[in-house]
């Protein structure tokens, strides 16, 4: 066991749980046990609680230009510490050294942003009567927790972490047990940058302490992310209970492909979309819709395809059990009359026999009510459909469940702004694999994709960490009574 077995992180302090119950972290490049994961309880949570509430006192009434220091010092931790950052996000979770480094980027990133909230919630006033003021301001919720996936184990928690705790919440987070070793090592950078113990708590675990955060009645909201299964599961049952939600959930992603598209670019860009992170993305290409004749960008796809390689440029995905339910979609759609151009099944990866790798696969000729074509399916598959007309193409977009991304390649102006405006997803890109915002734009999708309201990065986050308060003042006592009266 190459680390030390994980511990919770409660008031600043690395501390063992109340259960023997335990789980092992293993690495999907070689199959390799790096650490063991403890099960926390509801018990567990509640010490995180009570330290969370007790830091919230002293926290949530310092000025916001005062807590954002913290994530100034954050933020140069994070690009001091960027190499063994990235190093530990590809051990744990399996991808490329490089995609682990854009992974530690986009949390400097999103961490810079928090650093700008200042100017951001000024609030407002506004003399509305004479000698009578109205003023908002933005006031933070008190302990929230953060639900967070095994695809970014880095990234993802700082989705929430430097915005929230910024807007003067304490915080817990659970970590995807399957990758709990980057949330510790935050939470240490966390401390160094000088947060005061309690403001960030980390509980380790499995569904039970999932449920535990949807019930407890001190935790005022919880973000989360993953399927769109156990999204639907924490939106229902937190919001039950009265709390805030914002759960994202999965995706299935269209690329529309029209014939006028410039091969090179587009192919480049689909086969990029599709196998970045081994596909473990919500918004990686799985589904691309050829419009008209594209036969010869097609062949171009599978060209670059065959340029990925597991083990070089292509990361393995996160377990066996994952690796075998990718290449179950794969013989399924080929058993239904789907045609596989390039095939990476049996994947091999020399002197790592026991990871998890599975290889890029184009599958062409899929029919819309195959698997590959409505399924998430996770992995570094897209699934090819043919149509007549861009109509039919954004059919089919449209009626999938799920609408957290959709891209059109073309270079007609007025049918990438048609797509823009009928495609039914939250980020839409032209002739752009990925359509995921820059900050301080957000991060979010609809349908199924998303349950809550705003989003959970960007301006928009704003609203959901924070509560609004609103205040009348009245300093002219010669006007008498009047309508404020």
């Amino acid at each position: 066991m190459k680390y030390n077995p994980v511990q919770n992180y409660i008031n600043g302090k690395f501390v063992d749980v109340s259960s023997r119950r335990t789980l092992d972290v293993i690495s999907p490049i070689d199959g390799k046990l790096l650490s063991k994961v403890p099960m926390s309880t509801a018990g567990d949570l509640d010490l995180a609680v009570r330290s969370a509430r007790s830091a919230f006192l002293k926290w949530s009434r310092m000025p916001i230009k005062e807590r954002v220091q913290v994530f100034y010092q954050y933020k140069y931790l994070l690009e001091k510490y960027l190499k063994e950052l990235s190093e530990l996000v590809s051990e744990e979770n399996g991808k490329t050294i490089n995609e682990a480094v854009a992974e530690v980027e986009k949390s400097i990133e999103l961490t810079e942003f928090a650093c700008s909230l200042p100017q951001l919630v000024t609030g407002e006033v506004l003399e509305v009567s004479r000698g009578v003021e109205c003023r908002t301001e933005h006031v933070p919720l008190g302990v929230v927790a953060s639900i967070v996936p095994f695809n970014f184990p880095n990234m993802v928690p700082n989705w929430t972490i430097p915005n929230a705790i910024a807007l003067g919440n304490c915080m817990i987070i659970k970590p995807s047990e399957k990758v709990p070793l980057s949330c510790g090592r935050m939470a240490q950078l966390l401390k160094e940058a000088g947060l005061p113990d309690g403001v960030f708590n980390i509980v380790n675990g499995d569904s039970e302490i999932v449920e535990a955060i949807c019930d407890h009645p001190e935790i005022e909201a919880v973000s989360f992310v993953g399927s769109t299964k156990v999204a639907k599961i924490v939106y229902q049952r937190a919001t039950g209970n009265f709390k805030r939600v914002l759960a994202l959930g999965g995706a299935k992603n269209h690329l529309m492909v029209l014939p006028d598209a410039k091969a090179d670019m587009t192919a480049q860009n689909v086969a990029a979309s599709m196998s970045g992170c081994a596909g473990q993305r919500c918004m990686a290409a799985s589904a691309m819709v050829g419009v008209g004749n594209v036969d010869h960008i097609i062949d171009k796809i599978c060209d670059e395809a065959r340029k990925i390689v597991p083990g070089k440029n292509l990361g393995a995905v996160i377990s066996k059990e994952a690796k075998e339910r990718i290449e179950k979609y794969i013989t399924e759609a080929e058993k239904q009359g789907a045609k596989i151009l390039v095939d990476g099944r049996n994947a091999r990866v020399e002197g790592k026999e026991n990871g998890a790798y599975v290889g890029p696969t184009v599958i062409d000729y899929v029919k819309p009510e195959m698997a590959v074509a409505k399924e998430e399916i996770f992995g570094p598959v897209i699934s090819i459909m043919r149509t007549k007309s861009l109509d039919e193409a954004l059919e089919i977009e449209n009626s999938n469940p799920y609408g957290n991304a959709a891209s059109v390649f073309t270079q007609n102006g007025g049918l990438a702004r048609y797509v823009i405006d009928h495609a039914s997803a939250g980020m839409v890109g032209v002739n752009v694999g990925v359509p995921v915002p820059r900050e301080p734009f957000s991060f979010g999708g609809w349908n199924e994709s998303k349950f809550g309201v705003g989003d959970i990065t960007g301006k928009s986050s704003i609203e959901f960490w924070t509560k609004l308060k609103k205040s009348t003042t009245k300093w002219n006592p010669e006007a008498g009574v009047n309508w404020m009266s």
